[in-house]
């Protein structure tokens, strides 16, 4: 007991730091954010989509698209509807096709160190949400903004001005088509006569 007396302080402070690393951070979105990038190091393609609501994220870029695009309410309504009716197959194709880039260790889909310890460092909390702004090493502006899920999972549901990264995907698969030239057509071979 006399220990405990002439070392409460200590005891006090391990027991802080004992909270905070096995019940808060755990629970945090800069833990989710540390989680995507070793599902993504580890190519594990469906541990990292556990991280991405991604019907929401394609709902949110498809409103951006909309709002930037549309000038009048009409076009602005119709445009939203289509998000909404399209969000769910896009969400299912854009998933299946960030996990198969994950799983093949694509160079885009790599969470730089840097880039992960400044969004961790730079997360802000506000009323059951999250959300970080950071510039990446292409001059781009990100803010990335979470969110619990029913099981408690903090997620990816929202990425402003994604419209950059859209197009510069794009861009990627035009010039992937222009550089691929056409297969010569078979020779021609002569008919044989017996």
């Amino acid at each position: 007991m006399g220990f405990v007396i002439r070392h409460w302080t200590g005891i006090l402070i391990l027991g802080v730091l004992s909270w905070w690393a096995l019940i808060y951070v755990p629970a945090s979105p800069s833990y989710a954010v540390y989680q995507m990038k070793r599902a993504i190091d580890a190519r594990d393609g469906e541990g990292a989509a556990l991280y991405v609501n991604w019907e929401s994220v394609v709902k949110a870029a498809g409103y951006e698209m909309v709002q930037q695009r549309a000038n009048d309410p009409l076009s602005q309504m119709v445009g939203k509807g289509a998000v909404d009716l399209f969000s769910k197959p896009l969400a299912q194709a854009t998933r299946s096709y960030a996990v198969q880039k994950v799983n093949n260790g694509d160079h885009d889909v790599q969470m730089p160190p840097a880039a992960v310890a400044g969004a961790v460092i730079l997360m802000h909390r506000d009323d059951g949400a999250a959300y970080t702004r950071f510039t990446d090493n292409k001059n781009r502006q990100w803010e990335v903004r979470m969110a619990r899920d029913q099981y408690g999972v903090w997620q990816v549901t929202e990425v402003k001005n994604i419209q950059q990264l859209l197009q510069e995907m794009q861009n990627r698969m035009q010039k992937g088509y222009q550089a691929e030239p056409e297969p010569p057509p078979p020779p021609a071979t002569p008919p044989t006569t017996p």
